[in-house]
């Protein structure tokens, strides 16, 4: 039980007091982590403060990033075949959220990919079973990039551009959870917002129309079961396309007739961003648009 602080003290005092406590709390956890039998308690209490200046003290303690990346190696033969339990998807998505709380922060992050540590999440975000245990998991694996990307830094669209992530959060923005596929598509835009990411992804004909054809899935999808958040992403998504000169004219032959015909009228009202993004996105290709271009790949391979 913590001490509690003197009422002799001023608020600064106090408020120091308590701080120094809970950083002896959180290095007796960390400690913790360095031992199999107190491991998943710890994990636990962690990932219940992540809040605070965590991810310094995480990254730099002896063992603890191996004892994090243990967590997540030992449940891969749980993953083909899918037995996967919600008692060991829960023990592995504390791991998952501290980690996240270590890609978060500037002082660790730059380690956090120097290390290669999202590689290690991959064959999460690959797998495809429905059931509750394996959304949780591919949801707290996809928060650790969306972590990464929210930062706008360079080196971490260099790192994801480099990797797989790109046809990974395409194949869950087509089969995944509705939430899932918010994150997915998020972190897909975000990639896109940055130069180096458009160019990527509009360099060939097949990348590009991979991410069309699964955007335009979702369009259809949305118009059926609208979710005003996922329609932002989708829409910032195809706006940031049309910056591309031959990725707009592409659009112009393939962009779902649901975005041109007031389908999302309703959806958008209260939404001006979303809204505005639509109409940039529609007079972009509007002024993209010439008569030659009909049954052209204007990407070309």
């Amino acid at each position: 039980m913590s001490a509690q602080p003197s009422p002799h003290m001023n608020p600064q005092q106090q408020q120091q007091q308590q701080q120094q406590q809970q950083q002896t709390e959180q290095e007796k956890w960390i400690n913790e982590l360095a031992h199999p039998d107190t491991r998943e308690t710890a994990l636990l209490e962690l990932s219940k403060k992540r809040e605070t200046d965590l991810a310094p003290m995480l990254w730099n303690s002896f063992g603890t990033a191996c004892a994090l990346l243990q967590e997540i190696v030992n449940i891969y033969p749980s993953i083909t075949p899918p037995t996967l339990t919600a008692h060991q998807s829960n023990r592995v998505c504390n791991a998952l959220a501290l980690l996240q709380c270590v890609a978060s922060h500037p002082e660790t992050r730059t380690a956090f990919l120097q290390a290669q540590i999202p590689l290690y999440l991959y064959p999460f975000l690959s797998t495809t079973s429905k059931t509750r245990p394996f959304e949780y998991l591919r949801l707290t694996s996809l928060g650790v990039i969306g972590a990464l990307v929210k930062t706008d830094e360079q080196e971490v669209i260099t790192f994801l551009l480099t990797t797989e992530i790109v046809p990974l959060c395409l194949s869950i923005m087509d089969s995944g959870s509705e939430l899932s596929k918010t994150v997915a598509t998020f972190i897909i835009q975000k990639i896109l917002l940055d130069e180096s990411g458009l160019s990527y992804i509009c360099q060939t004909y097949e990348r590009f129309s991979h991410v069309a054809i699964t955007l335009g899935k979702m369009v259809i999808q949305l118009a059926k079961d609208p979710c005003a958040r996922l329609l932002k992403h989708v829409v910032r998504c195809y706006l940031r396309l049309s910056d591309n000169t031959r990725a707009r004219k592409a659009l112009g032959q393939c962009l779902p007739d649901q975005l041109r015909d007031g389908t999302f009228a309703l959806c958008l009202q209260e939404d001006k961003s979303t809204k505005q993004w639509l109409q940039m996105l529609l007079k972009n290709l509007e002024l993209g648009a010439t008569p030659q271009q009909i049954g052209m790949s204007p990407l070309g391979s």
